[in-house]
């Protein structure tokens, strides 16, 4: 039940949108499914996830839904240095919806204020899926995401928003089962 200081539901999905062509940030063990749930929003853009191609714990893709997969393209580079050329490269070219990378080193503002100048020229949006405290402070917003007890049925996840260029920060509890584009909002934390 809503009181009157508390968004509706749907004011509070919004909350979680990222703003278009900027670079972002997810960190914690939920990045990876703030991500899907991200490039769920992308209508039918394609989606670029680019990542070292020698770390153990690739995407299942199979696992992902089936609209997303069909758009998305897995792009395994060597080097941090071939990681971050790549993902400029892909926002500059403006044909992605969404670019998702997972760099495995911490960004220096250089190559943050890069990924930031690339999405605003190419008109696309970025998705830094970072180590805890290795952000940039060229990134729009950065979100904690860790995911919760599951009820068996649905997954938990805590969303926190703890850098916002244009707003305040928060912290939501949302019940997501990681395929639907629908999640429920359950709790609203400060």
């Amino acid at each position: 039940m809503e009181n009157q200081s508390t968004p509706s539901a749907l004011a509070l999905s919004d909350v979680f949108r990222l703003v278009p062509n900027r670079m972002h940030e997810a960190e914690g063990a939920g990045r990876r499914g703030f991500a899907v749930w991200q490039a769920l929003r992308h209508a039918e853009a394609p989606v670029f996830w680019v990542m070292p191609a020698y770390q153990p714990d690739l995407p299942l893709l199979w696992g992902i839904p089936s609209a997303l997969g069909q758009r998305l393209h897995l792009v395994l580079v060597r080097s941090e240095t071939d990681l971050l050329w790549s993902v400029e490269e892909v926002l500059r070219a403006g044909s992605a919806g969404l670019v998702i990378a997972e760099p495995e080193k911490p960004m220096s503002l250089t190559a943050g204020r890069r990924l930031q100048l690339a999405a605003e020229r190419g008109h696309t949006t970025a998705l830094m899926l970072i180590r805890d405290g290795a952000g940039s402070n060229a990134c729009e917003t950065r979100w904690h995401c860790a995911p919760r007890p599951s009820d068996g049925r649905v997954a938990w996840h805590e969303w926190r928003l703890l850098k916002n260029k244009r707003g305040a920060g928060g912290c939501w509890t949302v019940a997501w089962d990681g395929l639907r584009e629908t999640e429920a909002v359950v709790a609203v934390g400060g």
